[in-house]
């Protein structure tokens, strides 16, 4: 993975995203900020960066579902997997005490996440923002005095914050997956993880025939997501994670699978990387 130097990321520097880059891949990357995550696919597909770093679930959010949508459309194979525990923590200007503080600024879901803190302080007046870093550059370069961040210490560390407030987030054990996509397709050594999508035929048992199988060759499913198929009535794509030990056993679940499902497809192989 030395090679790849140019990672896509929805959000800017210091992002959650661009933390996670740096557990995968080391910091010795680029980071190509996008504002969304249809514009990091976009830059994969134009050559113009070499990966993408896309989060698809959270233990406290659910999954991120349209970001299912994207995997399908743009069929980028999954190269890998990170886990990242996400410390959130209140920050400003230095030389700035509690008492200064009016407004406070975040993405939505991290404010959610920090539901417990802020309902102590009815006072504060809260802003909405598309990215935890952009708050926490937006008060570096703006020198607000009566604002604070909720974000990571990534972003305090860049952009010279101080931490008012530590772990402020309610649910301690909070994390997020997030996954590695490139445009080339490469055969990863010592894979035991795998993402598929596959829809079943609408008859009784068509879905537990597929988990049957998995079962039976003893491959263990540590996610599954349903999305409608756009346009169809009670159609729908079965995104589906699996493990496995043994890849004979796979390789065999794979070949029976296929006569149970249609649009059948492997996104990804890769190793399972759930370490925080």
């Amino acid at each position: 993975m030395s090679t790849i130097k140019r990672v896509a990321i929805q959000g800017i520097k210091a992002s959650f995203h661009e933390e996670a880059a740096f557990k995968f891949f080391g910091e010795d990357i680029e980071t190509i900020e996008c504002t969304s995550f249809k514009q990091t696919f976009q830059k994969l597909a134009n050559g113009e960066a070499d990966c993408v770093v896309m989060a698809i679930e959270n233990s406290i959010a659910g999954s991120l579902l349209p970001n299912y949508s994207l995997l399908r459309e743009y069929n980028f194979p999954v190269i890998g997997e990170v886990y990242l525990h996400i410390q959130l923590h209140l920050m400003a200007l230095p030389g700035v005490v509690f008492e200064d503080i009016k407004t406070v600024t975040s993405h939505p879901i991290a404010i959610r996440q920090c539901g417990d803190f802020l309902d102590d302080f009815p006072n504060l007046k809260i802003i909405e923002s598309s990215d935890t870093a952009a708050c926490a550059k937006k008060i570096k370069e703006e020198q607000l005095t009566d604002t604070v961040a909720i974000a990571n210490t990534l972003a305090a560390k860049l952009y010279g914050l101080n931490i008012l407030e530590r772990r402020i987030e309610s649910n301690k054990k909070n994390y997020t997956r997030f996954l590695i996509l490139t445009d080339k397709q490469s055969e990863i050594k010592n894979a035991n993880k795998a993402s598929l999508c596959f829809q079943v035929s609408n008859d009784v048992g068509s879905l537990a025939n597929v988990l049957n199988i998995l079962a039976e060759n003893d491959i263990n499913m540590s996610k599954i997501q349903s999305m409608p198929v756009l346009g169809k009535r009670n159609e729908y794509n079965f995104y589906v994670d699996v493990e496995w030990n043994n890849s004979d056993s796979y390789d065999d679940a794979i070949r029976r699978i296929l006569k149970h499902t249609v649009n059948f497809s492997i996104m990804g192989e890769y190793v399972k990387n759930d370490s925080v």
